[in-house]
């Protein structure tokens, strides 16, 4: 909205900061931090009758000490977000209205599960099927969008990491790779939100990593030297990441061991199906699956374990996702937290590399 102001505020010399997507970054971030530590008390104060249904069958633990901790936290997570991308963003920015549109219509879905869950006082929301048919549908209709606001020269292309010229040109194919891109990022995210701050500061890596890629993309000079496809106004994503981050640490303060409170699917899955969407904008796909490795490992920990027990009847591992594994094994809570941060750590600076190594 500051952005759209600008030309009626030629006169105040300051104003010219608002031409900088690094200063209206910086400033989104900073907004959806305040707004975080403004609401967030009060707003578990009112969350106490949305307590969190704790898995039985879930680590021992868990049961003893999580059980009445109040849930859909990401919902100040998201509001945050947007508010502060609107606030800060240009709003006529065709690729942000599409990211915007996204995360809520995610969070919405993540709202209607958390929802059931507390109602019916069990882990059973929306049906699985059904999910993923509304995050297929949407993500469906995003990646079309997105296509159709493409030039022709790089409308159709897919592109990779540590190859400078090798494309595969099929929008059919392209369009249907992103849709799962995104909804498999969406629910990794998910998958991963199963302790205390352990989903929080890899999705903040990641949307800082996605940030820098995003204003190096969407500019021309530094597109060209890096020798990736320059996409023209996609350095305004920055603005939503700088806010993502600003939300997530606000949400983090409360949500660090022992939590006060849990995000739900209410984030995680709009949170994840955010990521997913930037790297579909700025052709980064590939890099996502890097940058969120600790995604992928705690996704592909499920889909082995599920496709092994039916196979052989046995499990690989000692429960799924894999951060429950360790928890079995006799991990505390903060070392698995810790300790897969830092192991996030590792797979963004992999995927930053990415930018060079071509």
């Amino acid at each position: 909205m500051f952005y759209s102001l600008l030309s009626y505020l030629d006169f105040v010399s300051v104003a010219n900061l608002l031409r900088y997507i690094s200063f209206r970054t910086i400033c989104a971030l900073l907004t959806s931090l305040i707004v975080s530590f403004l609401i967030y008390p009060t707003f578990i104060r009112r969350l106490k009758s949305f307590i969190q249904p704790i898995r039985k069958c879930g680590p021992e633990s868990h049961v003893l000490c999580k059980q009445g901790t109040p849930t859909m936290g990401g919902a100040i997570i998201i509001a945050g977000t947007i508010m502060s991308s609107l606030l800060w963003g240009d709003i006529h920015n065709n690729y942000l209205l599409l990211l915007i549109f996204l995360t809520l219509f995610y969070s919405a879905v993540g709202f209607g599960d958390d929802f059931l869950k507390i109602k019916r006082k069990n882990c059973r929301g929306i049906r699985g099927r059904k999910k993923l048919l509304m995050q297929t549908v949407v993500a469906l209709v995003f990646s079309y969008l997105v296509e159709f606001l493409r030039t022709p020269d790089i409308a159709g292309h897919l592109t990779f990491p540590f190859l400078k010229n090798f494309t595969i040109n099929n929008s059919v194919f392209l369009i249907a790779f992103t849709t799962f891109v995104i909804v498999g990022s969406s629910n990794a995210v998910n998958l991963t939100d199963g302790l205390d701050g352990l989903a929080t500061f890899p999705s903040m890596l990641v949307a800082l990593c996605l940030g820098i890629i995003s204003y190096v993309v969407g500019h021309f000079v530094f597109a060209n030297y890096l020798r990736i496809t320059y996409i023209a106004s996609v350095g305004e994503l920055c603005i939503f990441c700088g806010a993502l981050i600003g939300a997530c640490l606000g949400f983090l303060w409360y949500n660090a061991p022992p939590a006060m409170v849990f995000m739900g699917d209410t984030g995680s899955l709009a949170i994840g199906g955010a990521l997913g969407a930037i790297s579909v904008i700025i052709k980064q796909e590939f890099v996502l699956a890097i940058l969120g490795g600790l995604f992928v490992l705690e996704a592909s920990s499920v889909m082995m374990q599920v496709v092994y027990f039916k196979i052989t009847g046995k499990r690989i591992f000692l429960m799924a996702p894999i951060h429950h594994h360790f928890e079995r094994k006799g991990w505390t809570e903060s070392t698995v937290v810790i300790r897969f941060w830092i192991i996030s750590f590792v797979f963004a600076l992999i995927g930053l590399a990415t930018l060079k190594i071509r």
